[in-house]
């Protein structure tokens, strides 16, 4: 946090400690709420190519992610809601009816106290639009109803009209003349009750709660409409969250431009201008600080047309999932972000802040939404899901409380340390971070981005046990897998079905020989790896789509130092389990040993430091010591690769074998041929391709520096045209960039031919520019 007093020292101050809740109950009983949302936008979305469905449209069926929206559930029907009014009543001098106070984030002297309740407000209405919980919807409205009194109350209070928060009016006039120094951040908490608001609003039908809405959102306008632009750009230094995001949600739900005014003004020039014009820097910046303005600004750029919002918000995700992101998904190391591709030097216990995750996860399905071509968003997506997400919540916990950083420092454990420094878990009454909130809202909206449409087009972006019931269409579309134990998904379709449509499903960019097949027939479809497999046919109720994803173990070499890497298989990342053992350095390991010995479950074993280890997804590392990164000796040491493109699933060799020098890189099928084979060695934190089959490396023809030269390979003579740089997309692919050139390795014109020539090409985003490493063996 970019103040002088930060979350760490605030949460030391706050004492926040950890307890075990009591085992939670499921909810198969409740009721689905309505398809459509109760209250729909005034306005559509502007730019966008596909769509969601409705909450209550897609249900979750028996696994993983279902019993975490169960632990969730448990303890948002749990929670004493009086308790989460404390403050609110107290600072608007309104009884507050003999309820306790909170401790952590939510204690009544902690600067930034009640940002938890729009949290609270937002999966409520979650719950009820998903299950149609009437226990959920009861809270969120009676807490609604009590703010409501509370703003009320304001001149009483002293306040003016509208106004709504748990702490003194005066902090905003501080923060205006920027003499704030109690550590507060007034529009953070602001922007988490805008949005809860809404959130009642839209999902669950209550107009109070849009009356409590735009006066809340009018005191906003109020008060930033009488500042200078350099009072309000400086104002903007201190952390205000998404109110440019939430400001922009309410133009487009009422139709007033008054609401996208008022968003603008909290467009953070320092921030966005550099990412305009795609210049990273980031680093030292808070990291949670930035992505929710990212969020908001791919919402301008829905509201209002203007690219340049699409522009910033694209660009901020290629920055920071291509150079501040670590395999599991998520980004920051002491909740900021470090200088790009600074990775091994960064593994520590205060990695990977579940807020900017969760936040990472709404950017990218945002941006997908205007670029459904682009699986590379839901490459990632899945990742940062299935890793850092789903396993920062406690399974052995009934309320479902989640971690704050996830460490990835050799040997780290999930809930152990303070929440500062390596990840307690939060608290019933205790906690209240940031993160706590984030764990609430993502786990009731788990089943958000498994389906999307376009017309009578759908599309599956993600592979998880659940239902869709496409209403609008009278169609059922129910998906069952064990994935990623398995590698199979199967969809179902039931009800009434006329007419040709299409069934578009994500093939990742790690999955080779995909396949499709249609009541058990393999179809000929196109599943290049990193793109979307379409089936157009009439369908009818009763026909199966089965797909096939093969998935194999691959290491991810981290951006800095391919000598450090992790180990993934298909969209999971593995973990080393070491008990109770303390390690002081990443163990080394033996990359060709990793094996599978279950069918049954992600079960692995490996060799590091001579000694047998245990291996599982990461996101079932719970309970023990792990590593997630190790040391290659040598880079990868002697394991040797196949360099995959992505755009045609071709592997790298050397023109007829051969071993001279000069012999032309180019792309062939995987016949097996050792000129196929590369080693990759470390030099700083660049990489040499050795080719196994020559001795000789890989580098650009007379070390040229233009567009389309040709790549082949040579003696190693020290030029810099033998040097690369590893470049990881966060979905298990790389742009390989020369140093000497700074363009990356292609395929001439993108062919997808065998026999294509291998090139140097600027960085045009196409699918040639992409690679993935497969260890052999």
């Amino acid at each position: 946090m970019s103040l002088s007093i930060n979350r760490r020292r605030l949460l030391q101050a706050a004492g926040a400690t950890a307890v075990a809740s009591a085992a939670g109950t499921t909810f198969a009983d409740a009721q689905p709420a309505a398809a459509a949302l109760v209250v729909p936008p005034a306005r559509p979305d502007t730019g966008v190519s596909a769509y969601p469905f409705e909450l209550g449209q897609v249900r979750l069926t028996a696994g993983r992610w279902l019993d975490n929206q169960n632990r969730t559930l448990s303890y948002l029907r749990f929670v004493d809601v009086d308790r989460l009014l404390y403050n609110f009543r107290a600072n608007h001098r309104l009884s507050t009816n003999g309820a306790a106070s909170n401790g952590g984030w939510d204690a009544p002297s902690f600067p930034f106290r009640t940002h938890m309740q729009g949290h609270f407000l937002t999966a409520w209405a979650q719950a009820y639009a998903v299950l149609g919980d009437t226990t959920c919807r009861d809270k969120a409205n009676y807490m609604v109803a009590e703010l409501a009194k509370c703003q009320a109350n304001n001149g009483a209070a002293g306040f003016t009209a509208g106004y709504l928060s748990g702490f003194p009016e005066s902090d905003f006039a501080a923060l205006e003349a920027r003499t704030l120094s109690n550590g507060n951040v007034p529009y953070y908490c602001i922007h988490k009750t805008l949005i809860g608001l809404l959130d009642v609003w839209r999902y669950i039908g209550n107009t109070q709660a849009r009356t409590v809405l735009l006066a809340l959102a009018g005191w906003v306008d109020t008060r930033t409409s009488r500042l200078s632009s350099s009072q309000m750009q400086n104002m903007l230094g201190t952390e205000f969250g998404g109110m440019n995001e939430a400001l922009a949600d309410l133009y487009q739900y009422t139709g007033d431009g008054r609401w996208l005014t008022v968003a603008q003004r909290f467009d953070h020039a320092a921030v966005f201008n550099p990412l305009a014009s795609n210049s990273d820097q980031l680093n030292g910046l808070h990291a949670n600080t930035q992505v929710p303005k990212w969020i908001g600004a791919a919402r301008e750029f829905k509201a209002t047309g203007t690219t340049r919002y699409r522009d910033i918000a694209s660009n901020a995700w290629n920055m920071t999932v291509n150079a501040h992101t670590y395999v599991i998904g998520g980004n920051s190391q002491a909740e900021h972000f470090r200088p790009p591709n600074a990775i091994s030097g960064y593994l520590t216990n205060d990695t990977c802040e579940h807020c900017n995750t969760v936040n990472m996860l709404k950017l990218t399905r945002e941006l997908w939404l205007i670029d459904p071509n682009r699986a590379a968003y839901f490459d990632f997506f899945e990742r940062a899901l299935a890793n850092h997400v789903i396993g920062a919540q406690n399974p052995a916990d009934g309320h479902g409380h989640v971690t704050y950083f996830t460490p990835l420092k050799p040997g780290g454990r999930r809930g152990v340390g303070p929440a500062w420094g390596g990840g307690t878990w939060s608290t019933d009454y205790n906690s209240f971070w940031c993160c706590q909130g984030t764990g609430l809202e993502v786990n009731t909206r788990l089943m958000d981005s498994i389906y999307f449409y376009n017309g009578t087009t759908l599309t599956v972006n993600l592979f998880a046990p659940s239902t869709l019931n496409w209403s609008q269409r009278g169609i059922t579309v129910t998906q069952s897998t064990n994935y990623p134990v398995g590698d199979t998904t199967t969809l179902s379709l039931s009800g009434t079905m006329s007419g040709s449509w299409s069934i578009r499903v994500r093939i990742p960019a790690w999955a080779t020989g995909a396949t499709v097949a249609v009541n058990g027939a393999t179809q000929s479809v196109d599943t290049t790896p990193g793109s979307y497999a379409t089936v157009t046919r009439t369908w009818a109720a009763g026909d199966t789509v089965t797909v096939r994803l093969p998935m194999r173990v691959v290491l991810s070499p981290a951006n800095d130092n391919a000598a450090v890497a992790a180990v993934t298989y298909g969209p999971m990342v593995l973990a080393g389990n070491y008990g109770n053992t303390t390690l002081n350095a990443l163990p080394s390991l033996n990359a060709t040993s990793v094996t599978r010995t279950s069918t049954s479950s992600l079960a692995f074993t490996a060799t590091a430091n001579g000694a047998t280890v245990n291996l599982a997804p990461f996101q079932d590392a719970h309970g023990y010591n792990y590593t997630v990164y190790w040391s290659v000796s040598g880079g990868t040491g002697t394991t040797t690769h196949k360099l995959v493109n992505v755009g045609s699933g071709l592997v790298l060799g050397i023109q007829n074998m051969s071993t001279a020098d000069g012999g032309l890189a180019l792309q062939w099928g995987d016949t097996g041929t050792a000129d196929h084979n590369w080693v990759v060695v470390t030099e700083g934190g660049n990489v040499k391709f050795r080719n196994v089959n020559s001795g000789k490396v890989l580098g650009v023809e007379n070390m040229s520096t233009a567009d389309n030269a040709r790549v082949l390979q040579w003696a190693d003579n020290g030029t810099a045209d033998h040097l690369w740089t590893l470049l990881s997309q966060g979905d298990g692919t790389y742009k390989i960039r020369n140093v000497n050139s700074g363009k990356l390795l292609g395929i001439l014109n993108g062919s997808t031919a065998q026999g294509a020539q291998a090139v140097q090409d600027s960085d045009n985003g196409s699918a040639d520019n992409r690679w993935r490493l497969v260890a052999n063996g």
